[in-house]
Protein backbone atom coordinates (compact mmCIF):
# COMPACT_ATOMS: atom_id res chain seq x y z
CA UNK A 1 0.00 0.00 0.00
CA UNK A 2 1.49 3.35 -1.06
CA UNK A 3 2.16 6.29 1.26
CA UNK A 4 -0.33 9.09 0.60
CA UNK A 5 0.00 11.39 3.61
CA UNK A 6 2.63 12.86 5.91
CA UNK A 7 1.52 14.13 9.31
CA UNK A 8 3.62 16.33 11.57
CA UNK A 9 3.97 17.24 15.19
CA UNK A 10 4.20 21.02 15.61
CA UNK A 11 6.24 22.16 18.61
CA UNK A 12 9.72 20.70 18.84
CA UNK A 13 9.43 19.36 15.30
CA UNK A 14 8.53 22.19 12.90
CA UNK A 15 8.48 25.06 15.37
CA UNK A 16 11.00 25.80 18.09
CA UNK A 17 9.32 27.60 20.97
CA UNK A 18 10.31 28.54 24.48
CA UNK A 19 7.68 29.46 27.08
CA UNK A 20 7.52 29.98 30.83
CA UNK A 21 4.07 30.22 32.42
CA UNK A 22 5.47 30.62 35.93
CA UNK A 23 6.69 34.21 35.52
CA UNK A 24 5.02 36.57 37.97
CA UNK A 25 4.99 39.37 35.40
CA UNK A 26 2.48 37.41 33.31
CA UNK A 27 -0.18 37.46 36.02
CA UNK A 28 0.58 41.05 37.00
CA UNK A 29 -0.17 42.11 33.41
CA UNK A 30 -3.25 39.90 33.11
CA UNK A 31 -4.66 41.10 36.43
CA UNK A 32 -4.25 44.68 35.23
CA UNK A 33 -6.00 43.80 31.97
CA UNK A 34 -8.87 42.08 33.79
CA UNK A 35 -9.47 45.20 35.86
CA UNK A 36 -10.71 46.85 32.65
CA UNK A 37 -13.37 44.14 32.53
CA UNK A 38 -14.66 44.68 36.08
CA UNK A 39 -12.61 41.86 37.60
CA UNK A 40 -10.32 42.79 40.46
CA UNK A 41 -7.91 40.04 41.50
CA UNK A 42 -4.31 40.04 42.68
CA UNK A 43 -1.61 38.57 40.42
CA UNK A 44 -0.83 35.82 42.92
CA UNK A 45 -4.48 34.87 43.30
CA UNK A 46 -4.93 34.86 39.54
CA UNK A 47 -1.98 32.54 39.02
CA UNK A 48 -3.18 30.21 41.79
CA UNK A 49 -6.72 30.19 40.44
CA UNK A 50 -5.61 29.39 36.89
CA UNK A 51 -3.39 26.46 37.88
CA UNK A 52 -5.99 25.12 40.33
CA UNK A 53 -8.58 25.07 37.56
CA UNK A 54 -6.14 23.30 35.24
CA UNK A 55 -5.51 20.60 37.87
CA UNK A 56 -9.22 20.28 38.54
CA UNK A 57 -9.96 19.73 34.86
CA UNK A 58 -7.45 16.90 34.65
CA UNK A 59 -8.74 15.28 37.86
CA UNK A 60 -12.31 15.35 36.55
CA UNK A 61 -11.45 14.03 33.09
CA UNK A 62 -12.22 10.44 32.20
CA UNK A 63 -9.46 10.44 29.57
CA UNK A 64 -6.20 8.54 30.02
CA UNK A 65 -4.25 11.50 28.64
CA UNK A 66 -6.40 14.53 29.51
CA UNK A 67 -5.78 17.86 27.84
CA UNK A 68 -6.29 21.27 29.39
CA UNK A 69 -9.17 23.40 28.14
CA UNK A 70 -7.50 26.77 28.69
CA UNK A 71 -10.46 28.72 27.34
CA UNK A 72 -12.71 26.87 29.79
CA UNK A 73 -10.42 27.80 32.67
CA UNK A 74 -10.53 31.49 31.73
CA UNK A 75 -14.30 31.34 31.25
CA UNK A 76 -14.61 30.14 34.84
CA UNK A 77 -12.30 32.89 36.10
CA UNK A 78 -14.49 35.42 34.31
CA UNK A 79 -17.72 33.86 35.60
CA UNK A 80 -16.63 33.91 39.22
CA UNK A 81 -14.90 37.27 38.90
CA UNK A 82 -17.85 39.43 37.91
CA UNK A 83 -21.62 39.16 37.48
CA UNK A 84 -20.98 40.87 34.14
CA UNK A 85 -19.87 37.42 32.89
CA UNK A 86 -22.48 35.27 34.67
CA UNK A 87 -25.31 34.26 32.30
CA UNK A 88 -27.50 33.28 35.24
CA UNK A 89 -27.42 36.88 36.51
CA UNK A 90 -29.46 38.00 33.49
CA UNK A 91 -31.73 34.94 33.21
CA UNK A 92 -34.77 37.03 34.10
CA UNK A 93 -34.10 39.26 31.11
CA UNK A 94 -34.63 36.50 28.58
CA UNK A 95 -32.68 34.00 26.50
CA UNK A 96 -31.29 36.69 24.21
CA UNK A 97 -29.50 38.40 27.10
CA UNK A 98 -28.18 35.07 28.41
CA UNK A 99 -26.67 34.27 25.01
CA UNK A 100 -25.23 37.75 24.79
CA UNK A 101 -23.37 37.31 28.09
CA UNK A 102 -22.18 33.84 27.10
CA UNK A 103 -20.87 35.16 23.80
CA UNK A 104 -19.08 38.05 25.48
CA UNK A 105 -17.53 35.74 28.07
CA UNK A 106 -16.39 33.19 25.49
CA UNK A 107 -14.85 35.85 23.25
CA UNK A 108 -12.85 37.38 26.09
CA UNK A 109 -11.77 33.93 27.34
CA UNK A 110 -10.36 33.21 23.89
CA UNK A 111 -8.39 36.44 23.96
CA UNK A 112 -7.12 35.68 27.46
CA UNK A 113 -5.74 32.34 26.25
CA UNK A 114 -3.80 34.19 23.57
CA UNK A 115 -2.67 36.94 25.93
CA UNK A 116 -1.44 34.37 28.44
CA UNK A 117 0.49 32.60 25.71
CA UNK A 118 1.95 35.81 24.30
CA UNK A 119 3.17 36.92 27.71
CA UNK A 120 4.69 33.53 28.53
CA UNK A 121 6.37 33.12 25.13
CA UNK A 122 10.08 33.88 25.07
CA UNK A 123 10.85 32.90 21.48
CA UNK A 124 9.27 31.25 18.45
CA UNK A 125 10.76 30.32 15.07
CA UNK A 126 10.74 27.59 12.47
CA UNK A 127 13.41 24.93 12.70
CA UNK A 128 15.94 25.11 9.86
CA UNK A 129 14.67 23.30 6.79
CA UNK A 130 10.98 23.32 7.82
CA UNK A 131 9.70 25.45 4.97
CA UNK A 132 11.92 23.75 2.38
CA UNK A 133 10.69 20.33 3.52
CA UNK A 134 7.04 21.31 3.31
CA UNK A 135 7.49 22.93 -0.09
CA UNK A 136 9.15 19.75 -1.37
CA UNK A 137 6.38 17.35 -0.35
CA UNK A 138 3.22 19.51 -0.40
CA UNK A 139 2.29 18.63 -3.96
CA UNK A 140 3.04 14.94 -3.57
CA UNK A 141 1.44 14.03 -0.23
CA UNK A 142 -1.53 15.11 1.85
CA UNK A 143 -0.23 17.02 4.87
CA UNK A 144 -1.65 17.25 8.36
CA UNK A 145 -0.77 18.45 11.86
CA UNK A 146 -1.29 16.48 15.07
CA UNK A 147 -0.29 18.67 18.01
CA UNK A 148 -0.71 18.87 21.77
CA UNK A 149 -1.72 22.51 22.13
CA UNK A 150 -4.57 24.97 22.51
CA UNK A 151 -6.47 25.78 19.32
CA UNK A 152 -6.55 29.46 20.25
CA UNK A 153 -2.80 29.89 19.83
CA UNK A 154 -1.59 26.91 17.79
CA UNK A 155 -3.18 28.03 14.53
CA UNK A 156 -2.07 31.67 14.87
CA UNK A 157 1.46 30.48 15.68
CA UNK A 158 1.44 28.39 12.52
CA UNK A 159 0.53 31.57 10.67
CA UNK A 160 3.24 33.58 12.47
CA UNK A 161 5.85 31.03 11.38
CA UNK A 162 4.39 30.92 7.84
CA UNK A 163 3.56 27.21 7.68
CA UNK A 164 -0.20 27.17 8.19
CA UNK A 165 -1.03 27.19 4.48
CA UNK A 166 0.60 23.79 3.95
CA UNK A 167 -1.83 21.93 6.21
CA UNK A 168 -5.46 21.38 5.19
CA UNK A 169 -5.95 19.17 8.27
CA UNK A 170 -4.97 20.44 11.72
CA UNK A 171 -5.78 18.27 14.73
CA UNK A 172 -5.15 20.22 17.93
CA UNK A 173 -5.59 18.34 21.20
CA UNK A 174 -7.56 20.98 23.11
CA UNK A 175 -10.46 20.55 20.67
CA UNK A 176 -10.78 16.90 21.76
CA UNK A 177 -10.03 16.93 25.49
CA UNK A 178 -7.19 14.43 25.22
CA UNK A 179 -3.59 14.52 24.04
CA UNK A 180 -0.92 12.31 22.53
CA UNK A 181 -0.05 9.46 22.68
CA UNK A 182 -3.78 8.77 22.37
CA UNK A 183 -4.06 7.13 18.92
CA UNK A 184 -7.42 8.77 18.22
CA UNK A 185 -5.73 12.08 17.37
CA UNK A 186 -3.74 10.42 14.60
CA UNK A 187 -6.68 8.46 13.20
CA UNK A 188 -8.82 11.62 13.28
CA UNK A 189 -6.29 13.41 11.09
CA UNK A 190 -6.10 10.52 8.66
CA UNK A 191 -9.89 10.52 8.44
CA UNK A 192 -9.88 14.27 7.71
CA UNK A 193 -7.37 13.70 4.89
CA UNK A 194 -9.33 10.66 3.64
CA UNK A 195 -6.36 8.32 3.94
CA UNK A 196 -5.76 5.17 5.98
CA UNK A 197 -3.27 5.18 8.87
CA UNK A 198 -1.17 2.57 7.08
CA UNK A 199 -0.92 4.99 4.13
CA UNK A 200 0.53 7.68 6.38
CA UNK A 201 3.81 8.73 7.99
CA UNK A 202 4.02 10.71 11.22
CA UNK A 203 6.99 12.98 11.90
CA UNK A 204 7.65 13.96 15.51
CA UNK A 205 10.38 14.66 18.05
CA UNK A 206 9.16 12.63 21.04
CA UNK A 207 9.48 8.86 21.25
CA UNK A 208 6.64 8.54 23.78
CA UNK A 209 3.97 10.99 22.65
CA UNK A 210 4.76 11.03 18.93
CA UNK A 211 6.30 7.74 17.84
CA UNK A 212 4.54 5.47 20.33
CA UNK A 213 1.15 7.11 19.74
CA UNK A 214 1.43 7.10 15.95
CA UNK A 215 2.56 3.48 15.89
CA UNK A 216 -0.45 2.47 18.00
CA UNK A 217 -2.65 4.14 15.39
CA UNK A 218 -0.95 2.22 12.57
CA UNK A 219 1.20 4.96 11.03
CA UNK A 220 4.83 4.73 9.97
CA UNK A 221 7.04 7.04 12.00
CA UNK A 222 10.04 9.33 11.68
CA UNK A 223 11.77 10.61 14.81
CA UNK A 224 13.46 13.99 14.47
CA UNK A 225 16.39 14.46 16.84
CA UNK A 226 15.64 18.08 17.66
CA UNK A 227 16.66 19.80 20.88
CA UNK A 228 13.28 19.05 22.46
CA UNK A 229 11.38 15.87 23.31
CA UNK A 230 11.98 12.43 24.74
CA UNK A 231 14.20 10.23 22.58
CA UNK A 232 13.72 6.91 24.40
CA UNK A 233 10.64 5.06 25.57
CA UNK A 234 10.76 1.36 26.52
CA UNK A 235 11.60 -0.66 23.41
CA UNK A 236 9.77 1.63 20.97
CA UNK A 237 11.65 2.47 17.79
CA UNK A 238 10.83 4.77 14.91
CA UNK A 239 10.81 3.47 11.34
CA UNK A 240 13.35 6.16 10.47
CA UNK A 241 15.61 8.46 12.50
CA UNK A 242 16.38 11.92 11.14
CA UNK A 243 19.04 14.18 12.60
CA UNK A 244 17.14 17.26 11.33
CA UNK A 245 14.33 18.31 9.00
CA UNK A 246 16.56 18.17 5.97
CA UNK A 247 16.99 14.46 6.57
CA UNK A 248 13.25 13.99 7.10
CA UNK A 249 12.82 14.37 3.35
CA UNK A 250 15.16 11.38 2.87
CA UNK A 251 13.10 9.47 5.43
CA UNK A 252 9.83 10.20 3.69
CA UNK A 253 11.26 9.06 0.36
CA UNK A 254 12.72 5.94 1.96
CA UNK A 255 9.48 4.88 3.63
CA UNK A 256 7.40 5.76 0.58
CA UNK A 257 9.57 3.60 -1.66
CA UNK A 258 9.20 0.64 0.70
CA UNK A 259 5.43 0.82 0.51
Amino acid sequence: MSIRAVLFDLYGTLIHIETDESQGEIYWAMARYLSYHRIHISPDSLRERYFDLAKQQKRNSSETYPELDARGAWREILRTGSKHFRPESVASEGEHRVKEVEKRRDHLAKELVRLHRALSRRSIERYPGAKELLQSIAGEFHLGIVSDAQVEFAKPEMRITKIRKYFPAKTISSAYGFRKPDPRLFTETCHALQVRPEESIYVGNDMYRDVSGARQAGLKTILVWSDQGRKEYRDVRADYDARDLYQVLEGVRFLAERH
